[in-house]
């Protein structure tokens, strides 16, 4: 296959994930191979619903609205131009995927497919029935891609390098087992938010879905602020009330009244307003219902602490402070070439 054949099928994927974007899904007839997927992707997304509490339809269907927006022609044509596919010999990508969104290995799944490599796929138990029906779609739809994805649940075998994202203790793993190959490991990282107490009300509100989209089980989400001396939170929990449903829905509900009961327990001081707690404490991975938050004194400080620290953190919330920010409320809206940990997936893949 060409490039352009490849990044044509994922602009049909990205139409065909259109019609996923709401609650009442909308079949639109002049999408290509339509009547052989359509139904049955509402029926992955049910059956992937059933399988974990915490994939909901409407994070199932922001994921996908999400993918549906970065799959056109100008955004993918935009993050390839920069580099040279044109002396890639295909070879076999092992894609070991987390499970704590919705399709969250699915940048890596397209960026060794746009590289024209074959990949082979490890998933996780709590994300495994959306990616393998989309990958379906991909080879009707361009049968170009046939014999160049594979799934499996098995020990992972004829590979040429790999990519694998889990936990701190399972990197250690990873990094051993895979010693001898080309690879990208990727291990925990949290997100920040830097305020400075001049956040305007929208801001803020922005701010609330970084910190509960996902029921913040990202790496993207917000889990920790940092914020001045004598900063006063009200404001802050003014504005993520919007998100106060969030506390109806059982799996949350449970780890809220769990996370309180310890904190009560342990005698830690906190804030709380009924569906989140807010703790002082140094690190960046807050269990979920709770938001982290340290104090700083001096901006150009903070900038040297974050920079030393810099491998538990993927993004940085903040207005005017640091050159690689995110701006409130954008953190789960990634752009195709927002890499992961920063590393540069595909040049590493046209690189091996």
């Amino acid at each position: 296959m060409e490039l352009q054949q490849r990044i044509n099928a994922f602009i049909k994927l990205g139409a065909f994930l259109q019609q996923f974007q709401n609650n009442e899904f909308v079949k639109n007839d002049t999408i290509e191979a339509n009547d052989l997927f359509f139904d049955g992707f509402k029926h992955q997304i049910k059956i992937a619903k059933e399988n974990n509490g915490w994939f909901t339809e409407k994070n199932i269907t922001f994921a996908l609205k999400n993918w549906s927006n970065a799959l056109t022609y100008k955004n993918i044509n935009e993050w390839t131009k920069k580099y040279n596919f044109n002396n890639t010999k295909p070879k076999t990508i092992a894609i070991i995927m987390a499970g704590n969104i919705p399709l969250v290995g699915f940048h890596d799944f397209l960026s060794v497919l746009i590289c024209n490599h074959n990949v082979l796929v490890k998933q996780s138990s709590n994300d495994k029935h959306l990616l393998p029906f989309l990958a379906k779609y991909l080879e009707v739809i361009e049968p170009g891609f046939k014999g160049k994805i594979k799934f499996t649940e098995e020990k992972l075998e004829k590979f040429d390098a790999v990519i694998a994202t889990g936990s701190d203790n399972t990197a250690r793993y990873f990094e051993y087992y895979f010693k001898n190959k080309p690879s990208i490991i990727r291990k925990n990282r949290n997100s920040v938010a830097i305020l400075t107490g001049a956040e305007t009300s929208k801001q803020l509100e922005a701010l609330a879905d970084d910190i509960f989209r996902y029921y913040g089980l990202g790496c993207r989400n917000v889990s920790k602020l940092f914020v001045p001396k004598d900063y006063d939170f009200q404001a802050l929990f003014k504005a993520v009330y919007k998100w106060h449903p969030i506390i109806e829905e059982s799996k949350y509900a449970n780890n809220y009244d769990y996370n309180k009961a310890v904190y009560l327990m342990s005698e830690f001081d906190m804030l709380e307003n009924g569906f989140l707690m807010i703790k002082e404490d140094k690190s960046y991975a807050s269990p979920i219902a709770t938001l982290f938050y340290e104090h700083y004194t001096n901006i150009e400080n903070l900038k040297q602490k974050i920079d030393l620290e810099s491998d538990k953190i993927q993004c940085i919330v903040a207005e005017g402070i640091l050159e690689d920010e995110i701006p409130f409320g954008k953190t789960q809206n990634p752009e195709l070439y927002d890499y992961a940990d920063n590393v540069d997936t595909v040049k590493f893949l046209l690189e091996i």
